[in-house]
């Protein structure tokens, strides 16, 4: 809820490029994941426009809100989008 009001505006997507940046660049990182929940559409697109690929479900990943919920397995590797 404190981030709604900021929601569709790029900032997500702009700090979440400068992140993965950093990580192939200036760490020499190889691959990054992202554990997405599967209603959460808005997180989905960010992972999918910045060359993020779907690679799997994970059942009953997290204990959130008093649940086990799941997720789906997100990744990008250093090389880029396969």
């Amino acid at each position: 809820a404190a981030f709604l009001p900021f929601s569709g505006t790029g900032h997500a997507r702009a700090g979440i490029g400068l992140v993965v940046e950093h990580a192939f660049t200036a760490l020499g990182l190889h691959r990054l994941e992202a554990n997405i929940q599967p209603g959460n559409e808005p997180s989905r697109r960010v992972a999918r426009a910045l060359g993020f690929r779907l690679e799997g479900y994970s059942p009953e990943y997290l204990f959130i809100d008093g649940a086990w919920r799941d997720h789906e397995r997100w990744a990008i590797t250093a090389a880029g989008p396969a």
